[in-house]
């Protein structure tokens, strides 16, 4: 699967901390972990402002719009990404997709241990998208 250059970021004391999803899946994958059933209620993220936290980043109709494609498209066949303390680093478009379907669960890939962000203090919009 080939996916687009896309950031899981949190906020730190230290500025954001950002991750390269791409290097997360492929560490994942590399570590062949096995999916399981999570229930959606277990993911602390889909009840947080999540999407639209940055300053600036308002949750106008156009931009739920955006989201609301995204989630359309999601494909759910494909576990979510978690890392070792249960937070969500990759897949809310199909978490969403399948609370939005009124499933309880979505598979899911736990990293028994949270690698080092791959940038923190770097703003978002400094990330690089660039392949």
């Amino acid at each position: 699967m080939s996916i687009r250059p896309q950031y899981h970021i949190r906020p730190s004391p230290q500025g954001p901390l950002a991750w390269d999803v791409r290097k997360l899946i492929a560490h994942a994958e590399a570590l062949q972990l096995q999916p399981r059933l999570v229930p959606l209620s277990a993911i602390a993220e889909l009840d947080q402002r999540y999407w639209f936290s940055e300053p600036g980043d308002e949750p106008t109709p156009r931009a739920i719009a955006q989201h609301m494609r995204l989630v359309e498209a999601a494909d759910t066949a494909y576990p979510i990404l978690l890392d070792a303390e249960g937070r969500l680093m990759d897949g809310m478009h199909r978490a969403v997709k399948r609370l939005v379907q009124g499933q309880q669960d979505i598979w899911a890939l736990q990293l028994p241990t949270t690698p080092a962000p791959d940038f923190i203090g770097v703003a978002a919009d400094d990330l690089p998208y660039e392949d």
